[in-house]
């Protein structure tokens, strides 16, 4: 049965006879009938307006998201810029002691934490006028005055922060200008001391700010990550870019009919029709621009993923912005004209096809075997000198990916057409898509692409995680501290931290390292002194007293360590290295050492050398050759007990280290990437939720009068309302279907490129689906009051 769409003329019928001869020339012709369409859009009335404004809302949020995309790379380049811009830079050693006359400035590293935030501290004491500036400042802050980045300063006047009020207890100067942060949200405070000297711990002397960008080369495997990240998170952008174009088409054909029925040809009427195309994107690039704008005023007020970037470094390259420019109007027209050859537009109507033609199947499978040939020669692991090829990654996948694209319409084509009788509901949603198949694929393509690159990246990044990720070993990490107090420091700070509010208990360890001679020694060990009770954490003690002497064993260094404790001769605590002088602090190990086997310590590390008890080991606090950590537990009734002993520590001495302890510790460049995979899937999942709405209500628009007949008929409105579903779950659940089938063939792939074990990452394939179907269902529930409306009688109404 042909799909015939009548159409009223728009204006008389002319006399009859064959039209003029069109004299004019090729370029002049399109020019003319461009413009023509281009009139038909923006003056069309009432529905080549609506149509025009879909057309343009689809058509920017695409643009809007590749302009993002291109400023990203730029924002995140200025960021490491100031990052670099900012590092403390030491005198040249040929200063002599460090000094240079006057030009330098010692620096102390403060850095805090404050609700689970990092704050970047630094306490400045300038040795003379000519002392260098930190970026961002326009002058350093005398004893007693900080300068604040405004993030910070808003913290500070929050309520809740009395804690951090009373950590930094330094009074507003100034604040910091952007120069001197890497992003808006960061939290950073330069404070003016003259406590601070430069042979303090964490206390290093400055002459300049500012250092060059080291040259690494980035893992191949992190590479060919980045690749598909950037192919995964555009290629959707680029699907819905090529569907927001076809907004409306079915209307548009009618109108087409009219102008075949006062003379046009068909040639024309495909030009006139491109250049309706070509108006809503060149509105799509002005109303992209306008979003990206807004995007870009609002991008230092909002976080993603722990990021966010100041609105002047969003600034999209000019060539890759002229690119989108050029774009998106040329596929707009390419689209159109492609989507029209299997179109007979007559004057008396529109005729799809005078008799159903099946959708071929087998020049759609050359997309994805010439994707996966692209790919094939890479299998095996073996990047070469030079990485994985660029341009062999990148087309293998698009190919890859724009198979489901192709297939998608055959499969439902195919599916749709074998569906079975059911309820009325389900039977008007069939016929639907067996009528307009494509129409069904086409919204759906989009999301399917990115489920698609989702799947494969997350079995890819669940692979890989392990090589990137390191396990610290420590248990039990939540409602802990450790405080690090190095040689020099004030050791006492464990009885402070004992007696502050929210401290359930602390284990100090104390250390040294010892040698057998006083400079260079050949043998080394550590030796750790406590009670027995604080030595049992590091080791499996026999019987213990005050007194007492062990040396480890079970690790590397057990030879060593039972040399030195049992040959009765001195050793030499903190001994002389080239380049870095010691306190060759003499100790006799008393005789009776005994073996004790090591064990894994609270914070996570075997410890080995020898163990002693305060008796037998040399003096702890008057020496200055020992470091400490206090491993502190921490009260979980206390909500607010880390910053307790946060304040605790800087009153004792503000250059002392707190760390929160971590379950492992992740690669930065692996972080930053899957960082940028959230950061850029949350971005593609809102275009796919908004451009699949506004398809989703431009359906709906031109099934209007069909919708009201049904009403009008006694079609019950819960009926209608099922089928809606209907028609959107059906597309959606093969799409999901075939994007798992691509998702995961892509993946394996992809774990054979990297020469990684092939193991399938279910939940996340699961995840990737279940968060596929939340938004189509989100869209369709959005898209309920507007189906509603349309079902009122006035929907018969017409012009």
């Amino acid at each position: 049965m042909s799909d015939v769409r009548d159409a009223t003329p728009a204006a008389p019928v002319p006399a009859s006879g064959p039209p003029p001869p069109d004299s004019r020339g090729p370029l002049r012709t399109w020019a003319d009938d461009l413009r023509m369409g281009l009139s038909f859009a923006l003056r069309g009335g009432r529905e080549g307006w609506l149509r025009t404004v879909l057309t343009a809302v689809g058509v920017g949020l695409g643009v809007a998201l590749l302009l993002l995309t291109t400023a990203v790379p730029g924002a995140l380049a200025d960021r490491d810029q100031r990052e670099l811009d900012r590092t403390e830079t030491g005198p040249s050693p040929s200063a002599g002691d460090g000094r240079t006359g006057g030009d330098t400035l010692l620096v102390g590293y403060v850095d805090t934490e404050f609700d689970g935030t990092g704050i970047r501290g630094r306490l400045l004491r300038p040795e003379g006028p000519g002392a260098p500036l930190p970026p961002g400042l326009e002058r350093l802050p005398e004893p007693g005055e900080m300068m604040v980045s405004p993030a910070l300063a808003d913290r500070l006047d929050d309520g809740d922060a009395e804690l951090l009020r009373e950590r930094l207890d330094h009074r507003v100067a100034g604040t910091v200008a952007d120069a001197g942060l890497v992003d808006p949200t960061e939290l950073l405070y330069y404070a003016g001391s003259d406590d601070i000297a430069a042979a303090d711990v964490n206390v290093e002397r400055v002459a300049a700010f500012g250092d060059e960008a080291l040259d690494e080369d980035m893992d191949p495997v992190l590479v060919l990550l980045s690749m598909i990240v950037f192919v995964a998170l555009l290629m959707p952008v680029a699907v819905f870019l090529i569907a927001a174009v076809r907004f409306g088409g079915e209307r548009r054909d009618r109108r087409l009919a009219a102008l075949r029925l006062v003379g046009a040809d068909a040639r024309a009427v495909r030009r006139i029709a491109a250049g309706e195309a070509l108006a809503g994107a060149l509105l799509g690039l002005a109303v992209g621009t306008g979003m990206f704008l807004v995007g870009r005023w609002l991008a230092g007020r909002v976080t993603v993923a722990g990021m966010s970037v100041f609105p002047a470094d969003l600034n999209p390259a000019p060539a890759l912005a002229a690119l989108v420019a050029v774009g998106v109007p040329a596929a707009a027209v390419g689209v159109t004209l492609l989507a029209l050859r299997g179109v007979v537009i007559e004057p008396l109507g529109v005729v799809r096809s005078a008799r159903p033609v099946r959708r071929r199947i087998w020049w759609r499978l050359l997309l994805p075997a010439g994707g996966l040939a692209l790919l094939a020669p890479m299998m095996g692991g073996n990047p070469g000198v030079d990485g994985y090829p660029e341009w062999q990654v990148v087309g293998g996948t698009v190919l890859l990916l724009t198979g489901i694209t192709a297939l998608l319409p055959w499969l439902v084509e195919a599916v749709v057409a074998r569906l079975g009788p059911g309820p009325a509901s389900w039977q008007l949603a069939v016929r639907r898509l067996q009528l307009s198949s494509g129409t069904a694929a086409r919204l759906v393509n989009g999301i399917a692409v990115a489920v698609a690159g989702a799947i494969a990246l997350q079995m890819v990044f669940a692979a890989v995680e392990d090589d990137y990720t390191e396990q610290t070993g420590i248990e039990a990490a939540e409602n802990r501290l450790t405080v690090y107090a190095a040689p020099g420091q004030d050791l006492r700070v464990s009885e402070q931290i004992a007696a502050t509010e929210g401290v359930r208990g602390t284990v100090t360890d104390i250390s040294a390292v010892v040698g057998g001679t006083r400079r260079n020694p050949d043998t080394s060990a550590t030796l750790t002194v406590g009670t027995c009770a604080e030595l049992r954490e590091v080791a499996k003690l026999p019987d213990c007293r005050d007194g007492d002497v062990f040396f480890l064993t079970g690790t590397y260094g057990a030879a060593d360590s039972r040399r030195l404790a049992s040959a009765g001769d001195p050793v030499y605590l903190d001994p002389t290295y080239d380049g870095i002088a010691g306190r060759e602090l003499a100790w006799t190990p008393p005789p009776g050492a005994r073996p004790a086997k090591a064990r894994r310590a609270p914070d996570g590390v075997t410890y080995d050398g020898i163990a002693a008890t305060p008796a037998a080991a040399p003096d702890v606090h008057g020496s200055g050759a020992y470091n400490a950590f206090v491993d502190i537990r921490l009260d979980p009734a206390v909500p607010d007990a880390a910053e307790h002993v946060r304040n605790t520590v800087a009153a004792v001495d503000p250059l002392l280290s707190v760390h929160s302890l971590e379950y492992e510790t992740v690669e930065e460049d692996f972080a930053g990437i899957r960082t940028g995979l959230v950061v850029g899937a949350t971005c593609v999942l809102m275009l796919i939720g908004s451009s699949l709405l506004v398809g989703q209500l431009e359906q709906l628009r031109e099934r209007r009068k069909l919708l009201s007949s049904l009403v009008a008929f006694g079609t019950r409105r819960t009926t209608l309302s099922l089928s809606v579903l209907w028609q959107t779950a059906i597309p959606v659940a093969l799409g999901m279907a075939l994007s798992t089938a691509f998702g995961l063939v892509l993946g394996a792939v992809l774990l054979r490129m990297t020469n990684t074990p092939l193991v399938v990452d279910w939940s996340s394939v699961l995840t990737m689906g279940v968060a596929g179907a939340a938004v189509v269902a989100a869209v369709t529930a959005l898209s309920m009051p507007l189906l509603v409306r349309l079902m009122r009688p006035d929907g018969l109404r017409t012009e």
